[in-house]
């Protein structure tokens, strides 16, 4: 442990540090070291696989940002779906901000599709919710293309959390629903199927992105709702 905050303290950028610090309100800004995501992944690149990084991985919790960002990415780098979803299990219940959630992508996981769907499943109805916005992000990234299937949409559409940063990732994913499969995806907004921030959210993410047509987009702007739109800024 000493060893790695050594390293991580001599890639500081303070200036950085300050920026970072305001990106993540749910965190100690004293917690924050203050090291570039090119750096860290480096040392990332540099360390996997070694003793040094298994001995890392067993030493939680850790008191740095960086330190989790660091786990994150060696767990990403695991090769084996089972260790990989092992390492996960150690570490997410002490994952406390969103980009610490956000960065984790298991390199194994494109290779085991079926196992990895029953897993989100267990993921989006944990109690904890860094895990939730984690699962709703796999489901995201690995089952809105040649994976697709409408139970999919279901189980995202069933997750209804109070979390700002649950319900922020559920938005985010219905829009990329509606970029990718939007014939799928509308009917969840047709249907009210949506609580109503994570509905109109929806609909903002969605008209912001050049993946929908305009013909889409204004088809969506008449599927605001409309009793909060004002609240919600869409």
């Amino acid at each position: 442990m000493t060893d790695i905050q050594t390293a991580l303290f001599a890639l500081r950028d303070p200036a950085y540090q300050a920026f970072q610090s305001k990106l993540i309100p749910t965190i100690d800004p004293q917690t924050v070291i203050g090291v570039r995501m090119p750096a860290l992944r480096k040392l990332a690149r540099e360390i996997a696989g070694t003793p040094v990084a298994g001995g890392f991985l067993q030493e939680l919790p850790h008191r740095y940002y960086e330190e989790n960002n660091l786990h994150g990415l060696l767990i990403s780098a695991i090769p084996d779906y089972d260790g990989a979803v092992a390492a996960l299990e150690t570490f997410l219940p002490y994952v406390d901000n969103w980009a610490t959630c956000d960065l984790l992508s298991p390199k194994a996981f494109r290779k085991h599709p079926p196992e990895l769907r029953k897993q989100i499943r267990r993921w989006v109805e944990d109690a904890h919710t860094y895990t939730v916005r984690f699962g709703l992000g796999m489901l995201m990234s690995f089952y809105l293309d040649e994976g697709f299937q409408m139970e999919d949409l279901d189980l995202a559409a069933g997750v209804r959390r109070e979390e700002y940063y649950v319900k922020m990732m559920a938005a985010w994913y219905f829009a990329t629903a509606l970029a990718k499969q939007y014939d799928a995806a509308l009917p969840y907004l047709r249907q009210r199927r949506l609580d109503r921030w994570t509905h109109n959210k929806t609909i903002q993410k969605a008209v912001e992105s050049y993946r929908i047509t305009p013909e889409q987009k204004d088809e969506l702007r008449s599927l605001r709702w409309k009793d909060c739109a004002k609240e919600e800024g869409v």
